[in-house]
């Protein structure tokens, strides 16, 4: 699913590989990645096509064991066309600059590049016409005959110009300047106008409080005990959404695919125009998007390439991603021998399927419930920090998975490191409230399960996470949310602060949260976001995301290409998918029913 690139880079080494998909064979190269050598392409196709041809009649007749249990003496061929390909580099003359004889100066001569007063040159009245407007070029082809007969005035005004060049230049260079210094003291003169209201108190709101003091909770003791979060009353249904739900599963995202209809409706349209055409049309029209066994080249596959590309995009997969993604499909079935009865479009469509399915199910599982029992058992909190871009939705997601953490058992504690944004903490504060009304300390042997840790606002964020995660670890609790302020990824000032929170304080699980609304944005966001936190980190293997939380799916129908464009940027795995407004709208990912939703007409 990968295969777009045909190089990787290991350490100091660099590799190139080429697949040969009808004998299916790999071969690869490797040399230091310090050596620039250009004959590297020409090599690998070289003895791709050598040891093809030398051993065609042996694949064919013994298959796969004949790969396995054959011998091949290919070091002499081996050899033999290293030299060649190294000659053929040397070969190659360095391009040589062209004489003076050779360029188009030469061909001028001395009396052509003479300028005289009165007379101007050709070859600037030429450019002069080509800088003109659209507009004015649009008249003169509407007006021939006025063009050509307006060009002859021009020409004597401009000779009167050029006879006195330099005194025009100084007048409208005095003019030029009257009209600045007229506009600069325009400019001016509201000025001490302005600095009267300089002296004008801010207003103070009838319902709203000037004193900043109010606002500062570094002296508060609410941190830690029960007042600090008193219980709330309000409807539990508004709150969890479905009240037939097993408590603590994370249910599997679902969708229903349309795979059935679409089936029936490719077998029901072959069969139409023979009705028409009589029944041998029919049968050879029916059979000419067949490719019987044959191998598959690239011209076969480039127009349904094209079109499942545009799909791609429409689907809001990024761009640049979806022409990765197809590039990869070509290079794994180029060469492909087809079944019989198997139709390009079908083949096409089923590697891309099992491509992205791939993609979806990367190698490193997140499962957060084992990864806590784990730290359990060490007897210290499993810490979690989310980060993402401005309104995407980390603290309501945080909550969800706060309320799923309580459902599994699990005590939390939420450190509020949002110290910018206005109503932060209070939103935090309503969210605990409401946990701790749907979870009370009752139902738990007295244990309060989720508690908010915060210190107000604008303090350092590092700082007040290192509070939490000590505090937590003295209190007993099992899991640390790190709430984190949404920062643009080209803020570099908010990246560095990011990367010094995750640096300083280590969590276990660094998630981005990221919506499934964006399209080509999603691919600069994660970038950029990974990139910043390896830069400003000090440690050697610097962390970096490492699972993504996707929100807002229940707005995008089935444009669910952010996902893919999420995973293949990262290669990291989406842990929680956010669908909607209450505690329970939070799932797992199903990589089979996003692909289906992707692939759908």
């Amino acid at each position: 699913e990968r295969g777009g690139n045909n190089s990787f880079t290991h350490e100091a080494l660099t590799l190139k590989y080429k697949l040969d998909n009808q004998f299916e064979l790999v071969f690869v190269v490797g040399f230091q990645k310090i050596l620039t050598l250009t004959y590297v392409d020409k090599l690998i196709d070289d003895v791709h096509k050598e040891f093809r041809d030398k051993y065609r009649n042996e694949f064919q007749q013994k298959g796969t064991l004949g790969l396995l249990n054959g011998t091949f003496d290919f070091k002499d061929d081996f050899m033999r066309l290293l030299r060649d390909a190294e000659e053929s580099s040397k070969v190659r003359a360095p391009t040589v600059m062209k004489t003076f004889e050779q360029s188009l100066k030469s061909q001028k001569t001395v009396k052509c590049m003479i300028e005289t007063r009165g007379e101007k040159p050709k070859e600037k009245v030429k450019n002069k016409k080509n800088k003109g407007s659209k507009k004015e070029g649009i008249e003169a082809v509407a007006t021939p005959g006025k063009a050509s007969a307006g060009d002859k005035q021009p020409s004597a005004a401009g000779e009167k110009e050029e006879l006195t060049k330099d005194e025009i230049l100084q007048k409208n260079r005095e003019e030029f300047f009257k009209r600045h210094m007229k506009a600069g003291e325009k400019s001016r003169s509201p000025k001490p106008e302005a600095q009267k209201e300089k002296g004008k108190k801010p207003r103070v709101w009838d319902l709203g409080n000037s004193n900043a003091k109010v606002l500062d909770y570094s002296n508060s003791a609410t941190n830690g005990s029960a007042e600090a979060c008193p219980v709330e009353e309000f409807d539990p249904d508004i709150a969890l959404g479905d009240r037939n739900r097993e408590p603590g599963r994370l249910y599997d995202l679902e969708y229903e695919s349309d795979d059935e209809a679409e089936e029936e409706k490719v077998i029901q349209n072959p069969s139409k125009p023979s009705t028409k055409k009589g029944g041998l049309g029919g049968m050879f029209g029916m059979l000419k998007g067949l490719v019987g066994s044959k191998s598959l080249t690239r011209e076969d596959m480039d127009p349904v390439l094209e079109k499942m590309k545009d799909h791609l995009i429409a689907k809001n997969v990024a761009a640049e991603i979806a022409v990765q993604l197809c590039e990869s499909v070509a290079k794994k079935l180029e060469g492909k021998v087809m079944g019989t009865f198997t139709t390009v479009t079908s083949t096409v469509k089923q590697a891309l399927q099992e491509a992205l399915v791939q993609i979806l199910q990367p190698q490193r599982r997140v499962d957060v419930l084992r990864d806590v029992m784990d730290a359990q058992r060490h007897r210290r909190p499993y810490v979690v920090t989310f980060c993402g871009v401005n309104g995407v939705g980390k603290s309501t997601n945080l909550a969800k998975i706060s309320f799923w953490l309580i459902e599994n058992g699990f005590s939390v504690l939420i450190a509020a490191c949002d110290t910018f944004r206005a109503g932060a903490v209070e939103q935090l504060r309503t969210h605990t409230r409401r946990l701790n009304a749907l979870h009370p300390p009752e139902s738990h042997g007295g244990r309060i399960m989720v508690q908010l840790y915060e210190k107000g606002y604008g303090k350092d964020a590092a700082g007040i996470a290192m509070e939490a995660i000590s505090y937590a670890r003295n209190q007993g609790f099992d899991v640390v949310l790190v709430d984190t302020a949404g920062r643009m990824q080209d803020n570099a000032p908010l990246m560095t602060a990011l990367a010094k929170l995750i640096a300083v304080n280590a969590p276990d699980l660094v998630l981005f949260v990221g919506e499934a609304l964006v399209g080509n944005e999603a691919v600069d966001q994660l970038v950029k976001f990974n990139k910043a936190l390896a830069d400003h980190s000090m440690a050697q293997t610097p962390r970096l995301i490492d699972g993504i939380v996707l929100t807002k799916f229940d707005t995008i129908d089935d444009k669910v290409g952010a996902a893919i464009s999420m995973t293949y940027i990262t290669s990291k795995p989406i842990v929680f998918v956010g669908t909607g407004q209450t505690y329970c709208d939070l799932r797992s990912l199903n990589a089979k029913a996003v692909v289906a939703a992707l692939m759908k007409a």
